[in-house]
């Protein structure tokens, strides 16, 4: 498999330079040739099929020229170590993506990304330095996933004063190989800081006679994080297109005792994805080219709508984040727009996207209301997606018949300070009470970006 720049198509690397480079020297995003097609015989059993061979036959045809099989066996295996059941919910499924070490559908990509990374730099005696911007739960999934990773370090940007106390726990609360930058600024700042550090070959990398690390990222806007996303929609729409949902696991956020739908749909899904950076839908996108049964995708996003005004006028106008209860989701110019550009024309884009925009106040009632009617706790992000699927039946856009995934992106207990006032706190799953123990460490610095260069030198 070759990748190219979104901005250039003319040259091509394999998989080790487009993961490894992050961003490509042009500053646009490594894309795949070609979207790969399933075998046959994968497409026709992935209903039936175990999620770890999912995964391996997933990205399999992405990696195969440099990771051998054996080796993304172990990887998958090590990395997926936990499930993205979709279970009934009132009369639609949730896909549950929070089921790993940080409770957010990052772990996927992020756990992933860091033993790939390990396996590409098995010869290298050169450390690597991993930047990421996060609007909340990216960073804590990449924190953990690089956690102790030799030879690799990662330095995480985040908005100062707009991510959750518990996200900055475990942003700013692990250490060793992981720093912590406070950005005095939005999200998208933090984006534009790492993309010009990235991109800035002019820095002095003197260290006490030593070079700095070299530089990738570990955002969506990384390859290697994107196309493992793709897996659990592959998964869920074989099972919802057979028939075969799953039951509530440890971290399942359901009243005990709350019905569950007597009546189990199947066939085709329409996922509805809580969007921000648009790297979660792209992967989307990727499954459903690679065959996964799926009818189309809900892009509902809070009021940041860059890309639900780009669908209904065909103009692509970026602008300032704004902040709401549904932080991750606080991007004004999405970076993986550039990427499904690159896959989709506009119109193409109109026939397998619809999008919707939610405002706080439609949020929180969405979480009042599913808690009451169906016991169960929707977090401010899986929230705006139950909402936006609501708003487009009411606008007659979709069949209110047909069958609804909602991306249930992170567990409600991480986003307790707007879940508890309304309906009370949610049960809390094993893989965050430690986090809620860790003590933040982090540095301050402006939304500058010679501030960050400053401090990748200490």
């Amino acid at each position: 498999m070759r990748f190219y720049s979104t901005r250039n198509k003319n040259e091509f690397v394999n998989y080790t330079m487009a993961a490894l480079s992050g961003l490509a020297p042009d500053g646009g995003l490594f894309v795949p040739q070609e979207i790969p097609l399933y075998p046959a015989q994968v497409r026709s059993s992935l209903g039936s099929m175990d999620f770890i061979d999912i995964a391996f036959e997933t990205v399999k045809p992405y990696v195969q020229d440099t990771i051998p099989n054996n080796v993304l066996s172990d990887i998958v295996q090590s990395a997926f170590t936990f499930n993205a059941p979709l279970v009934p919910v009132a009369d639609r499924y949730s896909l549950e993506l929070f089921h790993g070490p940080t409770a957010a559908f990052k772990d996927f990509g992020a756990r992933f990304m860091a033993r790939s990374f390990s396996y590409l730099r098995r010869n290298e005696d050169h450390p690597l330095r991993i930047l990421v911007a996060t609007s909340g739960d990216t960073g804590g999934a990449v924190a953990d996933g690089f956690f102790d990773v030799p030879g690799i370090y990662v330095t995480v940007l985040y908005p100062k004063g707009r991510v959750t106390p518990l996200q900055e726990r475990q942003i700013a609360g692990l250490g060793k190989n992981i720093t912590a930058l406070a950005v005095e600024g939005s999200f998208d700042d933090c984006q534009r800081l790492v993309k010009a550090a990235l991109a800035n070959e002019s820095v002095d990398t003197e260290k006490n006679s030593k070079k700095q690390p070299a530089l990738s990222s570990a955002n969506s806007i990384n390859i290697s994080r994107l196309i493992p996303q793709a897996v659990y929609y592959s998964a869920a729409a074989g099972r919802a297109f057979a028939g075969n949902i799953d039951y509530d696991e440890e971290a399942t956020p359901r009243i005990k005792g709350s019905p569950r739908p007597l009546e189990i749909k199947k066939g085709l899904i329409t996922f509805c994805v809580p969007s921000g950076n648009f790297g979660n839908l792209t992967a989307g996108l990727y499954a459903m080219k690679m065959g996964a049964p799926i009818k189309q995708f809900i892009a509902a996003t809070n009021i940041n709508k860059t890309f639900p005004d780009y669908l209904n006028s065909g103009e692509y106008l970026t602008r300032v984040s704004q902040v709401t209860i549904s932080n991750a989701m606080d991007v004004g110019a999405p970076s993986n727009f550039e990427r499904m550009a690159a896959h989709f024309t506009l119109e193409e884009m109109r026939e397998i996207i619809l999008g919707v925009s939610v405002n706080d106040e439609e949020t929180k009632e969405t979480i009042l209301r599913i808690h009451k009617e169906a016991g169960y706790f929707l977090d401010p992000h899986s929230a705006v997606g139950w909402k936006g699927v609501e708003k487009l039946i009411t606008d007659n856009k979709i069949n209110g018949t047909d069958i609804f995934g909602i991306l249930s992106t992170a567990h409600p207990a991480k986003f307790s300070e707007v879940v508890e006032p309304l309906v009370g706190l949610p049960p809390i799953p094993t893989s965050l009470t430690n986090a809620m123990e860790r003590t933040v460490n982090a540095k301050t610095i402006p939304a500058d970006v010679s501030a960050l260069m400053e401090s990748l030198k200490e």
